[in-house]
């Protein structure tokens, strides 16, 4: 698999991590759901301020609120020519929720981007929490992709 991660910084922040460790978390999402074998795969991570989330999260889910993520999946696209990326979808994380979240949550800022940038990937890679078997799935699946890079289970904080 060859991931090509676009990282957009459209705010100003000096918690943002570098573009290796956001690249680093986004392949471990893909790899840990077991897509290694994914062919070519693109992923666009835009990070933004509070305004740019909450104009985003009124205009595509009506909660006129700053959120912390949002994912914009790209869906299946037939029909494209061989050995062309295929689009996962969007990230749009917001990097002072994230911030925010962190400090009251008791968190270190680079395991909660962490998790932020796992939990916007499994929603492009398919997975939901809308009922309760589905978010225990994919809190589990959360808990033991950040296990494995020492981080501390974000549920039991």
């Amino acid at each position: 698999m060859k991931l090509t991660v676009d990282i957009q910084v459209a705010c100003d922040d000096a918690g943002i991590p570098p573009e290796a460790e956001i690249h680093s978390w986004i392949e471990d999402a893909i790899r840990w759901c077991g897509q290694p074998d994914a062919g070519d795969v693109e992923v666009v991570v835009r990070i933004v301020d509070a305004g740019e989330i909450q104009s985003l999260n009124h205009l595509y889910r009506k909660q006129d609120k700053a959120t912390n993520v949002l994912s914009f999946p790209a869906g299946k696209l037939e029909g494209l020519p061989y050995g062309v990326s295929r689009s996962l979808g969007d990230l749009v994380v917001c990097a002072p929720v994230v911030a925010a979240e962190a400090k009251e949550q008791d968190k270190q800022l680079g395991d909660h981007w962490g998790h932020m940038l796992v939990h916007g990937m499994l929603h492009l890679l398919g997975f939901d929490h809308q009922t309760d078997a589905e978010a225990a799935r994919m809190e589990a699946l959360e808990t033991e992709i950040l296990a494995a890079r020492n981080v501390t289970a974000p549920f039991e904080v």
